[in-house]
């Protein structure tokens, strides 16, 4: 009988079992690997009590363990903690082994792989109370890297950690415990490998970032100063502006949040020395414009070099801007510089030194000379009148005494009562006359006036 048509149905068959699996997880090919249908199965956490038998299980192999690296088998003892964590991994044994585990790796100086360790430790176990003390080795690892202390490589040929690991070891501790103990001394670190290297621009923003996450720190006026020294120091080696421009910035800032800063003296120091070498930038870049016929330019650059500088620089630019103002004073007067002290209108530049200046004009002289005196010419202006003018009213009506305006037009009375002229005599209150119903009947008679009254006759 051949076999081969037999295996072949049996591999088919088993195929189409697997494919009809509900837990056929790994079998979504356009995600997982095919290897992984071999891998161990999903650990489950164990139960209450069976996680106390775990628990005394792990105890006693974390026991040898501790054994065997008391007498100097690191390897066996660092085999047996592996073991540990490997079989019991949700006990508290576990990760007590897998903290020994790095400790010992880091005794025998391999500072990568204990390092790596401690991330495990601090991965799994985060709410160890070792959790700090993980990260304060890790912290000691990157420091004892960055110091150049060796670690084999695996030919056995002493090797140091560059830069981008010694970085990668520090944004750990930062990355692990973003606000703890270690972060701003690792940023810190950060920022002297990369001064160490040479690389400004990556230290400079180093120590930035330790100024601007840790400001309430020691290490932030250190770093601020670090920023200004840095630069101080490029700006000796290149024609960068640049350099001095974040040079003055730097410390000028450290000076103002540090006024009894340990490094007051030397940021004086570099400031100074800043200033003085803007200041003769200045100048040098003024030569060139005033010699390149371009004399706005220049002034702006001589103002420059006389605000910045002091010394011999600030009389030199004074002089030379002085000669370009008398020169070019209308192309001076546009630039707009900002002049220094002592320094004259452009416009009116040596006018007593020239041969013919006599002084100023005569009418001048005579009005500087003449004691003031009141202005008698004719204006359009008029003296306050003396008496008050009267009060606008309406057109043909007199107005009541204190009053604004005239009385109310017809018979109806007032609505508020008209208060008396100022001095005159209260009156006494009257009733209005109420005038009798006219009668349609009778035509209306004229008004004749009342007759006078008779005159008394003489007394004898």
């Amino acid at each position: 009988m051949n076999s081969k048509p037999v295996l072949r149905a049996t591999i088919a068959a088993a195929s189409v079992a697997l494919l009809a699996a509900p837990d056929a997880r790994a079998l979504d090919l356009g995600k997982a690997n095919p290897l992984k249908w071999f891998d161990k199965k999903d650990e489950v956490v164990p139960s209450a009590p069976e996680r106390q038998v775990q628990e005394g299980a792990a105890e006693a192999m974390l026991r040898d363990g501790k054994t065997a690296a008391s007498t100097g088998n690191t390897g066996r003892a660092i085999s047996i903690y592996k073991d540990v964590v490997s079989r019991y991994r949700f006990t508290n044994a576990a990760a007590n082994a897998q903290f020994e585990q790095a400790v010992l790796l880091r005794q025998s100086g391999k500072l990568q792989d204990a390092y790596d360790a401690f991330q495990k430790f601090i991965t799994d176990y985060r709410q160890s109370t070792r959790f700090d003390e993980a990260v304060q080795q890790q912290f000691e690892i990157a420091e004892e890297a960055k110091a150049g202390k060796k670690q084999p490589s695996l030919l056995m040929i002493p090797m140091k950690l560059d830069k981008s690991e010694l970085v990668k070891l520090y944004q750990g501790v930062i990355r692990n415990s973003p606000y703890g103990k270690y972060a701003p001394y690792a940023q810190f670190a950060i920022g002297e490998v990369y001064q160490d290297d040479g690389d400004k621009p990556m230290a400079n923003q180093a120590y930035q970032m330790v100024v601007d996450n840790y400001p309430n720190t020691k290490l932030a006026s250190e770093a601020q100063f670090r920023i200004g020294a840095i630069s101080s120091a490029a700006a000796r080696k290149t024609q960068d502006a640049s350099n001095l421009t974040t040079t003055l910035d730097a410390l000028e800032t450290y000076k103002a949040t540090n006024p009894s800063g340990e490094r007051m003296q030397e940021a004086d120091s570099l400031i100074t020395e800043g200033r003085a070498a803007q200041s003769a930038n200045s100048l040098s870049i003024a030569k060139f414009y005033e010699k390149a016929g371009k004399p706005k330019a220049a002034a702006i650059y001589y103002s420059e070099a006389m605000q910045t500088g002091s010394g011999e620089t600030v009389s030199e630019a004074q002089r030379r801007l002085a000669a370009l103002a008398a020169s070019n004073p209308e192309d001076v007067k546009q630039s707009g510089v900002s002049t220094g002290e002592g320094y004259v209108v452009p416009a009116a530049v040596n006018t007593k030194n020239r041969d013919e200046y006599a002084g100023p004009p005569a009418p001048v002289v005579a009005k500087l000379n003449s004691k003031p005196s009141m202005r008698v010419e004719p204006d359009s202006f008029k003296p306050i009148p003396l008496t008050e003018p009267d009060l606008p009213t309406r057109p043909n009506a007199p107005t009541s005494p204190g009053t604004l305006l005239p009385p109310a037009e017809g018979d109806k009375p007032l609505l508020l009562p008209v208060p008396p002229s100022p001095g005159a005599p209260m009156p006494a209150p009257q009733s209005l006359p109420v005038p009798p119903a006219p009668d349609a009947t009778k035509p209306a008679e004229e008004a004749k006036p009342a007759p006078a009254p008779a005159p008394e006759a003489p007394k004898p």
